[in-house]
C-alpha cells in the first residue's frame, strides 16, 4: 500500500507532495485523500483535501480523458463497468445490493462519499470522480 502524505503538527506539507506528475504521485495523493475522508478533519486537513482533490482530478482528466467525458456519476459507473467487463451485479456487495446499485446506475440516487470511496477503490480511480458537489 502507498504511504499517504505526512502533515506536520502545524498542518504543513511539502509543496512537492502537492504536485502530481505520475501514477506514483497520484496513488500517494489518493491514499492521503482516503485517509482524510475517513475521519474528522482539522481546517488544515480540509484545505489539504481540497488541494489534493483538485490535483488528482486534473491529473486524471489528462491521463484518463475517457473517464472525464462522462457527464454524470451514473454514466461514469456504467462506463467503468463496461471497460472492466463487469455488470451491475458485480457492485451489489460493494455498494449495497441490487436496488441500491440500480438506483445509482439510473441516476435516481446520488453517490455518497462512502459509496464513492468504495467505487474508487474498486475501479482504482479518484473517489471525487463519482461525487458532484453543488
Amino acid at each position: 500500500m502507498t504511504a499517504p502524505i505526512r502533515m506536520t503538527s502545524r498542518g504543513r506539507v511539502a509543496v512537492t507532495d502537492l504536485v502530481i506528475e505520475n501514477e506514483a504521485d497520484n496513488k500517494r495523493a489518493l491514499a492521503t485523500v482516503e485517509k482524510l475522508m475517513c475521519r474528522k478533519r482539522t481546517p488544515e486537513e480540509n484545505a489539504l483535501l481540497k488541494v489534493l482533490t483538485n490535483a488528482i482530478e486534473s491529473f486524471e482528466d489528462k491521463t484518463y480523458p475517457a473517464l472525464s467525458s462522462a457527464s454524470k456519476p451514473s454514466e461514469l459507473v456504467q462506463f467503468l463497468l463496461e471497460q472492466n467487463g463487469q455488470s451491475a451485479k458485480d457492485l451489489w456487495d460493494i455498494i449495497g445490493g441490487k436496488s441500491h446499485v440500480s438506483e445509482i446506475l439510473s441516476g435516481k440516487r446520488p453517490i455518497g462519499i462512502k459509496e464513492a470511496a468504495k467505487l474508487g477503490k474498486h475501479f482504482n480511480i479518484n473517489l471525487a470522480a463519482f461525487v458532484r458537489f453543488p
